[in-house]
């Protein structure tokens, strides 16, 4: 049965929260004082829990990043920071932790196999990075400063979701923006006026199309000033605390501390791959830098290219050397046409069917909600809401949660995944529908990838919540959703669902084609950037000494090229550092890379191929974290994971060696 989110309620936010947190215990107060000392009634109660945990979750902590109503986003504030508790505290339990140190060392325990033995394996693992091996006083400063990391988490997450800020401009000062953009602006203070928010329906296409330079520039500086006052001394003292935590288990700093659960294993694997990549990524950033400035040039300006002003001649690039004008592009992509054919596109692939379900009794009227089924047996499989326009208080980007895991129940039967895809796109205009852009980032990649997270959500068979809901190692997590990204460059798949709005006429080849030679312009600038925020990352968790915060950023954003934004401190809306890739962030290159060598299997056998994907789904999506990514890839592609699909896709020379990021 299906929760009913139309009935939320401050009150019943805080109750299923409660109620969460209530049978947890009641299944863990079990565990630590078993009848007989074996898997089931020890381990697998505990896992019982955590999926009471994540059930209690999706009724009320999920509701801070969606619901429409304050008091319900405030409850459910609360409720999140309560249940992170929880999760913090469990392994720090004392009694638990006998009672599974004690469970290890039996003749069962020795002859576990699989998932029983892995699961087993990664809380052994936890219990000792909970610090059960330090003396009681050490353990006890341990858990304060983890509960303390939570609270500074949530409180930065809640100041980039709830920053406002916006400029306003005149009519004349939209100049290169398209209509339909011009008339979704709410107005300004001063009468003529239109707001252009920091949401990225708004920011995006403004820094990409607006010939104001003045205007792009501030616009710019406000999106790198996110939250800056409220924030920083959060983050300094998050920086601080992560280190007292990483020192006292005896880490050298916590990059090493974060990445021993990661494929990655450790910084300095991390660096070597950095390092393989950033000489043909470099050459090619400084290759494209010399033909932006020769459109900033051209357009009259004798200053240096600056931060605001790379995107826009990147922009104005695609359309003019590759004829591609993105708001030419949205016309052929209405959402709802875009949905369709991306479900009819993983249908045929992975083997699904995706059913509307009339009544959704979601928390807001825009949202919708769909049954996944196996095609061949007509098994429902999940459940999934989309949630696609953004609105006051919602969450700011685009993400994809697990609102209920799936996991084996205590019957022995399957607990079905419900989850939801969150986003802020477009919204319709006057007598326009939802039209998406297209292009590296543009929305259509966006609603694809994060597609990718709810199929590996969906499509799950792990027995245990601890290795559902798409919980592989988190810098492996985004390769499912980065190998989604390249149906979107297809021709053949664009043009079966790709129709303009008004004429029903398919999308023109020769434009696709166009997009695809546009593709990756400008990749290695592109690339760069995601080295400079991998290494900024590094220089603030890989050191055992305080960092000069500003000057980490200036010494990271040296590798663009560009000069650096004086007066901006764009840590303070870096909500990566503080939701969970603090010292994983180079696991979106990682990911990227490992999607790209998963993507050539397809590219070779046929990109529809239903049988490659069948076998991708066995292989990765259903097994999700029971196995170890390295595990995962290599059962798929046969051999270890390589950067030269990535670096051939973009037209670059492999780098002497091009290891795995994974071994």
């Amino acid at each position: 049965m299906l929760y009913d989110y139309g009935q939320v309620t401050p009150q019943t936010v805080t109750a299923e929260a409660e109620a969460a947190l209530r049978r947890a215990d009641e299944l863990v107060d079990r565990a630590v004082s078993p009848p007989s000392l074996t898997f089931d009634d020890t381990l697998a109660l505990v896992e019982l829990a955590a999926g009471e945990i994540a059930i209690g979750y999706g009724r009320s902590a999920f509701m801070a990043h969606v619901h429409p109503d304050a008091a319900v986003r405030d409850a459910g504030q609360a409720a999140e920071e309560q249940l992170h508790k929880w999760g913090v505290s469990i392994t720090f339990r004392e009694d638990l932790y006998r009672v599974i140190r004690s469970f290890s060392q039996t003749d069962e325990a020795a002859a576990l196999e699989g998932e029983r033995r892995r699961l087993l394996e990664h809380w052994l693992r936890d219990f000792r990075r909970a610090g059960h091996e330090l003396a009681r006083e050490q353990r006890s400063e341990l858990e304060a400063l983890r509960r303390r990391v939570v609270e500074l988490e949530v409180a930065f997450r809640r100041n980039v979701a709830e920053h406002r800020d916006w400029i306003e401009v005149t009519r004349e000062e939209l100049d290169g923006l398209p209509e339909t953009y011009i008339q979704g602006l709410k107005p300004g203070a001063a009468p003529g006026t239109y707001r252009v928010s920091l949401d990225y329906p708004e920011y995006n296409p403004f820094i990409e199309q607006a010939r104001s330079r003045p205007h792009r520039e501030a616009l710019f500086r406000k999106e790198w000033n996110e939250a800056a006052k409220l924030n920083r001394p959060l983050l300094a003292e998050a920086l601080d605390v992560r280190r007292r935590i990483a020192a006292l288990l005896g880490y050298p700093t916590w990059a090493h501390y974060a990445m021993e659960v990661q494929m990655a294993g450790n910084p300095e694997r991390v660096r070597a791959f950095y390092d393989d990549l950033r000489p043909p990524l470099e050459a090619a950033a400084r290759r494209e830098a010399e033909a932006l400035r020769g459109l900033h040039a051209a357009a009259g300006h004798d200053d240096e290219l600056q931060p605001w002003d790379w995107r826009f001649y990147d922009t104005q690039q695609a359309r003019e050397d590759h004829g591609v004008d993105q708001n030419e592009v949205s016309a052929y992509l209405p959402l709802d046409q875009v949905l369709d054919g991306m479900f009819a596109l993983t249908g045929d692939v992975f083997g699904l069917e995706y059913c509307p379900v009339p009544e959704a009794r979601a928390w807001h009227p825009s949202v919708q909600l769909f049954e996944v089924r196996d095609r061949e047996s007509g098994e429902t499989l999940a459940h999934f809401y989309t949630d696609l326009f953004p609105r006051e208080g919602k969450y700011g980007h685009a993400a994809a949660f697990p609102l209920v895991v799936g996991h084996e129940g205590a019957d022995g039967t399957y607990v079905r995944p419900v989850s939801a895809i969150v986003a802020n796109f477009t919204r319709p205009s006057g007598d326009r529908p939802s039209l998406l852009t297209h292009g590296p980032h543009g929305e259509i990649e966006t609603l694809f990838h994060e597609f990718g997270h709810i199929l590996h959500m969906s499509l799950t068979r792990a027995r245990f919540t601890r290795f559902s809901a798409a919980e592989t190692e988190r810098d492996f997590v985004e390769a499912p959703s980065q190998i989604m990204e390249h149906w979107v460059w297809e021709p053949s798949i664009l043009q079966r669902f790709a129709k303009h709005f008004r004429t029903g006429q398919p999308i023109p080849r020769e434009l696709v084609e166009r997009m695809v030679g546009a593709r990756f312009l400008n990749v290695g600038t592109r690339a760069v950037r995601q080295v400079f925020f991998g290494t900024l990352d590094l220089a603030l968790h890989a050191t055992p000494e305080p960092p000069d915060l500003d000057a980490a950023i200036r010494e990271a954003w040296a590798i663009t090229g560009l000069p650096y934004p004086e007066g901006t401190f764009m840590l303070a809306g870096f909500g990566h550092l503080m939701g969970g890739y603090d010292a994983g962030y180079y696991g979106y290159l990682w990911a990227e890379v490992i999607g790209d060598d998963m993507w050539s299997r397809f590219a070779a056998e046929g990109i529809t191929s239903p049988d490659v994907g069948r076998q991708y789904r066995r292989a990765v999506l259903e097994p999700n974290g029971s196995r170890s990514g390295d595990e995962l890839v290599e059962a798929f592609l046969g051999r270890p994971v390589s950067s030269r699909s990535f670096l051939r896709l973009r037209g670059m020379a492999d780098s002497p060696g091009s290891p795995a990021p994974g071994g």
